[in-house]
Parts: structure tokens; C-alpha cells; sequence
């Protein structure tokens, strides 16, 4: 790909003290399209240096130094002055108000917040299973009258299972899904849930997550229509969360009901062959398979699996027949990365090949 013919948007992190936060710096290191130029917080950090505002928790790696300097600034655009793009990691208590200011002064947001993703006008992407949605964008502007707008990633664990389900719909349909998560601490934030809870424990209620996993994914499965707004995908969804004590990584296990009968065989190798657009415009975070499908009957494993492609890809694995839907299997997404800021920086990736990022 010849990345050296685009020129490099300058962009900002909101919310980037937090956990995703410094995913989002970690991901736009070296980003061929984007520049971290600003990060912003709370306003009681008072335009203090990065290194000195918060600690570098991310495993495996150092605070980069491109950042440690920044100033950390308040959330708001007069603040961030020339930066058209921003990658929103705010905590749903304040996103809301803060990403409408940001498109209303005419910049590109790109949310992990769960605050518009079921908004009528708000595209709730994943590109590799709705990138058509992005058309919604033209009707939101005209709507609110914004010069910017906003796109939001999907729930942590409502990513991978759609990732999984959307070959199954074009190939087979799908009319039923149940779904049972074994969801990491990370997906609390930092510092997640005292270890007295956790440790030792599984936890089978997180506040909200199987209605947000069920709403999800039904918008994401279906379709955008002019004069009509977003039409759900006519599924049913039922969802168990749990929280179990592995640091990154939600493990997911899935039955689904088909509308056409497909022997394994088929139904693999339609995940194995699955190439839609951001591995066709070879989007710089997209993986190289967005699908990875593993016939070890042990696998795909939270520790062992959960960077597959950088932390991109799911992971699917033990598909067998069910008893009582058509099938059974088991995904697994790195919900830090795929299912939060990965999949924001994949998002703005695509607004960006398709002309969406210009003219801000």
C-alpha cells in the first residue's frame, strides 16, 4: 500500500489518561495517516506534561516519548486548536455533551463512549461488517446541523460476535443467537474490580452489557436506508455476561439458529474466506485475515488468542452441531484493542479512504 501518498491528519486523544486512552496513543504511534499532535483529559490535570498526569499501565511497553511532554489540556475544541480529528475515550458519565461540542465545532469523532451508538443518525461501525453505514453521516449533519460528526465503535464484546455472524447472514441467514460472555477485568477500565470479588469468582452480571450486547447487534446486522434511517436486522438475540478473571481478552460462547441448512465445512470455510472492504483497501490496522478460524479442539484460548493480528482479528473456533439451534462455537476478541480503540482507529481508517475526513 502506498501509504506515503496520503497526507497525515493531525489528531487528538480525549479521555487519554484513561486505560483506552493509552491504547489510542499506543495505535497511533507511526500511524502513516494520523499524527498524535494533543491530548486531552479532565480539566484538574491544568495543561500539566502527560508523564506527569498519569502512569503508563499498558503491559509490554514503555510511555512513548512523543507524548510524555504533551500537555494535558481540557476536553474542549478552543482547546485543541487545528485538530479536525479526535478519538474520543471518555467515560460514558461525560462523553455525551463533550463529542456533540467537538462535531458542532466541526470535527470528526470517532467514540468508544456507549453514549450515541444507538442514536437514529449515528453510525455504530465495525468496517468489516457495516462500512455502508457511513452513509448515515450526510443525514446527521444536515439533521444537527454539524460541520463534524460522529462515528461509534461497538460494545467490547458485541464486536467480535458480529464479526463472526455477518458471513453466517450473507451466506445462510441467521434468525437466533445465544450468546454466554466470559469478559475480562479490563473491560471495567482501570482499576477494575477489587480483587476480593474477582479473584477466586466469576461475576454473572455486568450493569447493561447484555442489553447493549443485544440492541448492538441487531443495528450493526442491519441496514441503512435512505428515507428510513436505520432498519434493525430481524434476529433474536439473548445474551448471558459474565466477568471472570483474565486481564484482556472476551471469550464468547455462541449458538445460532441459520435460515438455510451449511455442513461445517461450508460454514468454516465461509469465515476462513471472508474478505470485505478494509482487507480489500489493506487499511493500515486491518488484519490480514479479519477471521481466523482454529481446528485445535482446545482453542481459540483468551491468553493464547487474543493478539492474533495485532489484536485485530477474532478468533473463532470449536463449531459443532447444536441440539437445539443449527450450530455451536466459540469467539474470542482482545477487548481493548479490537473492541475499543483499535476499532475506532479501523473506523476513522475507512472514513478516510472514502473521502470523509475531507474538507473538515
Amino acid at each position: 500500500m502506498a501509504t506515503q501518498t496520503y497526507k497525515r491528519i493531525p489528531v487528538a486523544v480525549l479521555g487519554a489518561t484513561g486505560m483506552v486512552g493509552q491504547r489510542f496513543i499506543d495505535l497511533l504511534q507511526g500511524h502513516p495517516w494520523f499524527e498524535l499532535v494533543a491530548l486531552a483529559a479532565s480539566e484538574q490535570h491544568g495543561g500539566r506534561a502527560y508523564s506527569e498526569a498519569t502512569r503508563w499501565r499498558l503491559p509490554n511497553s514503555e510511555m512513548p516519548a512523543e507524548v510524555a511532554s504533551l500537555p494535558v489540556v481540557a476536553c474542549r475544541p478552543e482547546a485543541l486548536p487545528g485538530v479536525k480529528v479526535v478519538f474520543s475515550a471518555l467515560p460514558g458519565e461525560v462523553a455525551g455533551d463533550i463529542e456533540e461540542a467537538f462535531a458542532h465545532a466541526g470535527v470528526a469523532v470517532f467514540s468508544n463512549a456507549k453514549n450515541h451508538r444507538m442514536a437514529p443518525d449515528v453510525p455504530l461501525l465495525i468496517p468489516e461488517v457495516n462500512a455502508d453505514h457511513i452513509a448515515a453521516i450526510a443525514f446527521q449533519r444536515k439533521e444537527r446541523g454539524w460541520p463534524g460528526f460522529i462515528i461509534t465503535n461497538a460494545n467490547c464484546s458485541a464486536t467480535p460476535l458480529v464479526m463472526a455472524l455477518k458471513p453466517l447472514q450473507e451466506a445462510f441467514g441467521v434468525r437466533k443467537v445465544l450468546l454466554t460472555t466470559l469478559q475480562a477485568i479490563s473491560g471495567a477500565g482501570y482499576p477494575g474490580l477489587p480483587s476480593y470479588d474477582i479473584l477466586d469468582n466469576v461475576i454473572p452480571y455486568i450493569g447493561g452489557e447484555e442489553e447493549k450486547l443485544e440492541s448492538e447487534t441487531r443495528k450493526m446486522l442491519g441496514s441503512w436506508q435512505e428515507g428510513q434511517g436505520f432498519v434493525d436486522a430481524p434476529l433474536a438475540v439473548s445474551a448471558h455476561c459474565t466477568r471472570v478473571s483474565t486481564r484482556e481478552g472476551h471469550l464468547e460462547c455462541a449458538s445460532v439458529e441459520l435460515e438455510r441448512e451449511a455442513s461445517p465445512e461450508e460454514i468454516i470455510a465461509v469465515w476462513e474466506s471472508y474478505r470485505p472492504l478494509p482487507q480489500q483497501l489493506d487499511l493500515p490496522s486491518a488484519p490480514e485475515q479479519a477471521l481466523i478460524y482454529r481446528r485445535e479442539v482446545d482453542r481459540p484460548q483468551t491468553v493464547r488468542d487474543r493478539d492474533a493480528g495485532k489484536g485485530m482479528s477474532a478468533v473463532l473456533g470449536r463449531l459443532r452441531p447444536c441440539p437445539i439451534f443449527s450450530y455451536k462455537f466459540v469467539v474470542l476478541g482482545h477487548n481493548t484493542i479490537r473492541g475499543a480503540a483499535g476499532g475506532s482507529v479501523l473506523n476513522a481508517e475507512l472514513c478516510y479512504a472514502q473521502g470523509l475526513l475531507a474538507n473538515l
